[in-house]
């Protein structure tokens, strides 16, 4: 029976609060008068521990007991951190993603603020110049140097090393009474007052690139694009020219990218043309780092934000336009805990904002393509790269009944072996790291399996170790085989360290250089490689998808791809189109520049009709077939899907949750929804733990979103709940 409602005592109130927790409910709180905002934090006790939560509302009564309900222990912020517009985003998605709403609310949050720190700048030290008597200076030149440097303007300890004035130096001056040193906090950048542009470089646009930019500066209220451009055509500057009118009207831009190893040069290229704040806000950022980036949003100081995913939820003072660049790739998904898609949630705030919003890409995520054509979206499209560089060939080479070298066939060393006399690059794709990827007995058949996975470990043969590439467990090669005691160890398969190998025999005169996450562990050491293959020191690249996107090499004429036949037959419906996408996107590293560019696609399937679509058709008349196959098989964006994941040590457990969710939520589905499964994934055992699934699918997001909660309120029953891990993913990009 529910309680009656009840109002607070006098001089107290209620404050409606989310904690950290993964419950889909809120809280209440007594709080005494003045109440702090919605967005505010507070410290509150919950159970045996204190927690920070966030002031959602204040409500005039409460369906719980007010002898049951805690007062606030602590009001944290007298200023919200969080805005009326970022509160309703984050409201949403917590409804649309069935998402327990505090741990969705702090994902907005730097962890600074989550543990309760102070929602601002630390301060930093700064020297100033001292109005004193300069005369003990004449003789000592470096302090005199230095006294100057100050006498305009303090400047930090950074900026003074950087000068060449060292410590000791400052401490001298000090000691006279010249220079004190003082902290402060940063000043804000006034950025609005003069903007800039350096048309320095800048290109002259094709016709279809000034359409576009045309067309996007006179979107001021929210206007989905979507910029269809092949690799090459200039898409970046189309972003650029597009944000003019919104920089000099003293307003913010968000330009997302997928993957933090692409913000260097992507930064670089935004800092010429405009000289303004530029701020990046990405997972590899220490917490210090993240927050104060955070602020300089939320206060306005930053003009243009680059970031990855989580860029999306960050405050802004006057955000004025978002640009998603690589809109299709698949790390906007966040794929655990709040599963949210940040390309779907930039729609949802650019239309809350009424500003537009631009989503780029080569190969546009079917989703996207399917908006377009109904509409939703406004399509603009480049399909020339600018000047005097021409679109790549396309060829398939089949690989069957030919003599293979660590993965070459003859023709593509020839073919490499042509490009590289003329003094050009060549680029060898392969989506695989280690040396090989299985080790096995030659005289018994054992394999080197990872205990913890249904899989093999890989063989690095740098380290000479087993490294399991689906949990991260590593141990060193066997000397012998455990099972028949032989010395006979050989690798099977294909990895990028191999390939190293081979073309340093193969091609003795020149360069290579490998790029995979084993080499680019080090900070800085990425771009580093980058720098060394723009300025010629390599000529030939061997790398995985760190290599294959948004990279611009003027100087590679031949790309090759070793081995993809495996995504040819993957079980996931989407495996075409993401193949068709790393395609695409690999090909596009050829022949950018003024050169002649030639793709290879090596292939035992040269006859298979998605490879013959796209190396002969391109990607927009694949998408075109593709979609209606979807269309046809009721998939999406047709159809809607939410996946209900569950895992435990043992198989059993998940069978125990997962059936009975589903034969109880069978009579209650109306005939739109549809219940596949449980069923296992693919690797029923990774890191030790068995996993299982059961998919939602309905052609209306209604129907779904209520099949899902009657599926999460009939969960939270069972007894075995509490003996498995489990999620439900909405808009799931990927079966396990």
């Amino acid at each position: 029976m529910k309680k009656p409602a009840t109002t607070p005592p006098a001089q107290q109130a209620l404050l409606r609060v989310v904690l950290p927790v993964p419950l889909r409910r809120e809280f209440d709180y007594l709080c005494p008068l003045p109440l702090p905002a919605p967005g505010c934090r507070v410290r509150v006790p919950f159970g045996n521990r204190a927690l920070v939560g966030l002031v959602l509302a204040h409500p005039d009564q409460t369906d719980v007991d007010l002898a049951r309900i805690k007062p606030v222990t602590t009001i944290i912020d007298t200023i919200p951190v969080l805005g009326e517009a970022e509160l309703k985003l984050l409201a949403w998605a917590a409804r649309y993603y069935l998402h327990p709403p505090g741990e969705v609310y702090f994902q907005a949050l730097p962890t600074l603020l989550r543990k309760g720190e102070d929602a601002g700048y630390k301060p930093v030290e700064v020297w100033h110049g001292l109005d004193g008597d300069t005369s003990t200076l004449s003789r000592a030149v470096k302090q005199k140097q230095a006294f100057e440097l100050l006498a305009p303007s303090p400047m930090t300890p950074g900026e003074l090393a950087a000068r060449g004035v060292p410590s000791a130096i400052l401490n001298a001056l000090a000691k006279k009474g010249l220079a004190e040193k003082k902290e402060q906090l940063p000043a804000r950048s006034d950025w609005r007052g003069d903007i800039r542009i350096n048309e320095d470089g800048k290109p002259r646009l094709t016709t279809e690139q000034a359409l576009a930019v045309s067309l996007l500066q006179q979107a001021g209220d929210f206007s989905p694009f979507l910029l269809e451009g092949i690799t090459g055509s200039g898409k970046t500057e189309v972003y650029l020219q597009a944000m003019e009118p919104v920089l000099k009207a003293g307003k913010q831009v968000l330009v997302m990218v997928p993957e933090i190893g692409l913000t260097p040069q992507t930064i670089a290229r935004f800092q010429r043309r405009f000289p303004l704040p530029v701020c990046t806000l990405h997972s590899a950022m220490n917490e210090r780092e993240r927050l104060d980036a955070w602020l300089a949003c939320r206060d306005g100081s930053a003009a243009i934000v680059i970031g990855t995913r989580s860029a999306l939820l960050t405050p802004f003072e006057k955000l004025g336009l978002i640009i998603i660049d690589e809109e299709h790739d698949s790390s906007f998904k966040q794929q655990d805990g709040f599963r949210y898609h940040a390309r779907d949630l930039a729609l949802l705030r650019a239309q809350q904002l009424n500003i537009p919003i631009v989503l780029g890409s080569a190969t546009p995520s079917f989703e996207s393509l399917y908006n377009a054509a109904s509409g939703k979206y406004r399509l603009l499209t480049l399909s020339q790269r600018p000047g005097s560089a021409t679109m790549a060939e396309h060829l398939l080479l089949d690989s069957r009944h030919v003599q293979l070298e660590a993965g070459l066939s003859p023709q593509l060393q020839q073919l490499m072996a042509e490009e590289l006399e003329k003094g050009n690059q060549v680029m060898l794709f392969l989506n695989r790291r280690g040396y090989a990827p299985v080790l096995l007995c030659h005289d018994c058949g054992w394999l080197a399996d990872c205990e913890r996975c249904d899989a093999h470990y890989t063989w690095h043969k740098s380290g000479n170790r087993l490294h399991c590439h689906h949990c991260d467990h590593q141990r060193a090669r066997p000397p012998q085989c455990p099972q028949c005691g032989s010395s006979q160890l050989v690798g099977t398969g294909l990895g990028t360290e191999q390939v190293e190998q081979a073309l340093a025999a193969m091609f003795p005169q020149y360069n290579a250089i490998r790029i995979d996450r084993d080499n680019t562990r080090r900070k800085g050491s990425f771009e580093q490689h980058l720098e060394g293959i723009r300025a010629g020191k390599y000529q030939i690249l061997i790398g995985t998808q760190m290599l294959a996107k948004g990279h611009h090499f003027p100087d590679v004429t031949l790309v090759a791809m070793l081995d993809v036949d495996g995504a040819l037959f993957a079980g996931d419906f989407r495996a075409a189109e993401r193949l068709a996408q790393l395609y695409i996107q690999v090909a596009g590293r050829a022949g950018r520049a003024s050169k002649p560019g030639r793709v290879v696609l090596q292939t035992h399937h040269p006859d298979h009709a998605l490879l013959q679509d796209l190396a002969n058709q391109g990607y927009r008349h694949f998408a075109h077939t593709a979609l209606e196959e979807r269309r046809q098989a009721g998939l999406p964006p047709y159809s809607y899907q939410a996946l209900f994941r569950c895992q435990a040590t043992q198989g059993e457990a998940c069978r125990e949750f997962l059936v009975p969710l589903a034969q109880q939520l069978a009579p209650a589905l109306p005939a739109s929804v549809l219940c596949l499964g449980p069923f296992s994934a693919r690797m029923e055992r990774k890191a030790g733990q068995f996993r299982y699934q059961m998919l939602l699918q309905a052609c209306s997001r209604r129907d779904l979103a209520s099949a899902c909660r009657r599926a999460l309120a009939i969960a939270d029953t069972l007894p075995a709940a509490r003996r498995v891990r489990w999620s439900l993913d909405i808009d799931p990009q990927e079966l396990w």
